[in-house]
C-alpha cells in the first residue's frame, strides 16, 4: 500500500504538505495541489482512515438527521451540507426520518417523532460521527435532540431554544417585507393575504413583514383580507373569493402552492393574474416559474443555510482538544452537567445569521397601477 510518504517523496514536497492537501486545509499553492492531486490517482493511494482515527480521535463524519429528504426544503440544504463537507474534507451520513410518509403533517407533537431523533442521534454518535445537523421541514421551535449529546450539533430550518445547538434559520419577516413593499411600489394599497397554518412560525414573521410594509406606507391593515390557506393549493383556492369580496388588487400568498390555488380560481372566474388581480407568492418552487404568467415570488436561502448549519458544526469540533474529545465516562458526565447548566442560563437559544437573505424574483404577475 502506498504511504504519505512515498507520495510526499514522489512529489518532492513535505509529508505535512501532502496531509494537509489531502485533509483540505488551503496552505499549498494550486499548482502544489495539483501535482500532489495527479500523484495520488497515479499511484491509487488510499488514505488509512482508521489509522488516522486513532490518531485524531476523529472520524471527519458528520451526521445529517432529516426529517423527510421529500420536503421541498430539504435537497438544497442537504447540498449546502454536502458542499461543506466537501470542502472541509468530511464526509456525511445521511438518515431520513420519511416523517411525513409515516405521520403526515401531524407529526409534530408525536411523541413517538421525539423518540425516532433521539434514536437516530445516539445511532450516529455510536458511529463515531463528529457532529450532527438536524434538517427540519418547516421552521418551528423543536426540543428533540436530546440537551446532552456529547458532539457538536446544529439546526438548520428550525429554532432549538438551546445554547448548546444554534439554530440557522430564514429571515420571514425580512423576505415578506421586500415582496409586499415592491408590491406597494407598483401602485397597490389593498393587499389581501393568503397565510400558511395558523400556529406556523412562517405564518407568524411573514404576517408581521406585511403588517410593517403596510405600516411603513402608511396604508390601512384590513384583517378581513387576512384568510388562512393551510399551505396547500385546495386552501388558496378556497380564499380567493374572500379575498375579492374585499376588493384587493393584490394578493400576497405565503407559499407557491396556494398561489397556484389562485390561478386556478381566477381562470374559472376569467379574470387574468398579473392583469386583472396581481399575485405574488413565497419559496419559489420550481414550478412557480411555469405558472401562466410567471409567479413573482421570494426564493429562500436553503443552500446557505445547510452551508452555514455544517460550516457551524465542523467549526466547533475542529476547536476542540484532543482532551476534551475524550470519550470516557468521566468526561461525558462533565459534559453533560456543563451544558445542562449552560442551558439554564439562557434558553432562548442562539439563532445564526446568515448573509445571504431571501431574494426577491420579480416575473409577470404584477400589474403597474401607479397611472390608474
Amino acid at each position: 500500500m502506498v504511504t504519505i510518504k512515498e507520495i510526499a517523496k514522489y512529489c518532492n514536497v513535505s509529508i505535512a504538505t501532502v496531509s494537509n492537501i489531502i485533509n483540505g486545509k488551503p496552505n499549498a499553492s494550486k499548482e502544489t495541489k495539483e501535482r500532489v492531486l495527479q500523484a495520488i490517482e497515479e499511484l491509487n493511494y488510499t488514505p488509512n482512515y482508521i489509522a488516522k482515527n486513532l490518531k485524531t480521535r476523529r472520524t471527519r463524519t458528520i451526521g445529517v438527521v432529516v426529517e423527510d429528504i421529500t420536503v421541498f426544503c430539504a435537497p438544497e440544504i442537504i447540498d449546502g451540507i454536502t458542499k461543506c463537507c466537501e470542502e472541509k474534507g468530511y464526509h456525511i451520513l445521511l438518515t431520513n426520518l420519511r416523517l411525513y410518509k409515516k405521520f403526515g403533517d401531524s407529526y409534530y407533537g408525536n411523541e413517538k417523532f421525539f423518540q425516532m431523533v433521539r434514536r437516530e442521534a445516539k445511532e450516529l454518535i455510536a458511529k463515531q460521527v463528529d457532529g450532527i445537523v438536524y434538517v427540519t421541514a418547516h421552521e418551528r421551535t423543536l426540543k428533540c435532540l436530546p440537551e446532552n449529546l456529547t458532539v457538536p450539533a446544529s439546526m438548520a430550518y428550525g429554532y432549538t431554544k438551546s445554547e448548546n445547538y444554534p439554530s440557522v434559520v430564514v429571515d420571514d419577516k425580512k423576505g415578506a417585507y421586500e415582496i409586499v413593499n415592491y408590491v406597494i411600489s407598483m401602485g397597490h394599497k389593498n393587499i389581501g393575504v393568503i397565510t400558511g397554518k395558523e400556529r406556523s412560525i412562517h405564518t407568524h414573521d411573514r404576517l408581521l413583514g406585511y403588517q410593517k410594509a403596510l405600516y411603513d406606507h402608511s396604508l390601512f391593515f384590513n384583517p378581513d383580507a387576512i384568510v388562512e390557506g393551510g399551505w396547500t393549493r385546495e386552501g388558496g383556492y378556497e380564499a380567493t373569493d374572500r379575498l375579492l369580496e374585499q376588493k384587493v388588487t393584490a394578493i400576497f400568498c405565503m407559499n407557491d402552492i396556494m398561489a397556484g390555488g389562485v390561478y386556478d380560481r381566477l381562470e374559472e372566474l376569467g379574470l387574468v393574474p398579473g392583469q386583472d388581480i396581481s399575485i405574488v407568492g413565497f419559496d419559489n418552487r420550481e414550478l412557480s416559474n411555469y405558472y401562466k404568467p410567471p409567479l413573482t415570488t421570494t426564493a429562500l436561502p436553503l443552500y446557505e443555510i445547510g452551508y452555514t448549519a455544517c460550516a457551524n458544526v465542523i467549526e466547533e469540533v475542529e476547536s476542540e482538544s484532543e482532551e476534551k474529545s475524550k470519550k470516557n465516562d468521566v468526561a461525558e458526565e462533565s459534559s453533560v452537567a456543563r451544558k445542562t447548566k449552560e442551558a439554564e442560563k439562557n434558553t432562548s437559544g442562539k439563532v445564526v445569521e446568515i448573509p445571504k437573505m431571501c431574494k426577491l424574483l420579480i416575473r409577470q404577475s404584477v400589474k403597474d397601477i401607479r397611472n390608474e
